[in-house]
């Protein structure tokens, strides 16, 4: 892997295992719960978290050289079920771990058309991983105000953070050695 990969990759795999800790713990939901209004910039789980994976979609096909385009967009809230959501949410996160594998120079520096402008793909990249962050700490924080415990979503590239993610790493199909 290239040297430049390796960050990437790292935020692509926190990005994917907090993800699947978000999105477990809110699996516990029922349908009224995961929808209820709550206080956040979306006002609901349902609604910030379909947000994520929308996005998620139409920057990861962009990263791939593919025409999704704002078709990401068509249904907002495309998932009504935790479970189905976190299995789609699973799937564009590993597409993005892939993408970040495959990492270079000049695939960093390479232009990335968006709907209405075109960003080198180093900046698609920070700009998809900020996004992740900033909503998924939203969700995390509306969670406190749930009967569903929030999960620890911080815990992950150091040596003593690696019992909190062996059952985790197992359910996502990963092991120790996959991790860079």
């Amino acid at each position: 892997m290239d040297i430049l990969a390796r960050p990437f990759v790292k935020l692509a795999q926190n990005n994917r295992l907090a993800n699947y800790r978000l999105l477990t713990a809110i699996s516990e939901m029922d349908g009224t719960e995961f929808k209820k209004e709550r206080t956040s910039f979306f006002p609901s789980l349902w609604q910030t978290l379909n947000h994520i994976l929308v996005v998620d979609w139409y920057y990861v096909d962009a990263l791939e050289g593919g025409n999704l385009g704002v078709d990401a967009w068509k249904d907002e809230t495309p998932f009504d079920d935790p479970v189905a959501l976190r299995d789609a949410q699973s799937e564009v996160d590993e597409r993005l771990v892939t993408i970040c594998q495959n990492l270079d120079a000049a695939k960093l520096e390479a232009i990335v058309q968006l709907h209405n402008t075109t960003e080198p793909a180093e900046n698609v990249l920070l700009h998809l991983f900020q996004h992740q962050i900033h909503h998924r700490g939203q969700a995390h924080a509306m969670l406190a105000g749930s009967p569903v415990k929030p999960p620890q979503l911080d815990e992950f590239l150091f040596a003593i953070d690696k019992p909190y993610r062996t059952e985790e790493l197992a359910a996502i199909g990963w092991t120790e050695a996959d991790l860079v």
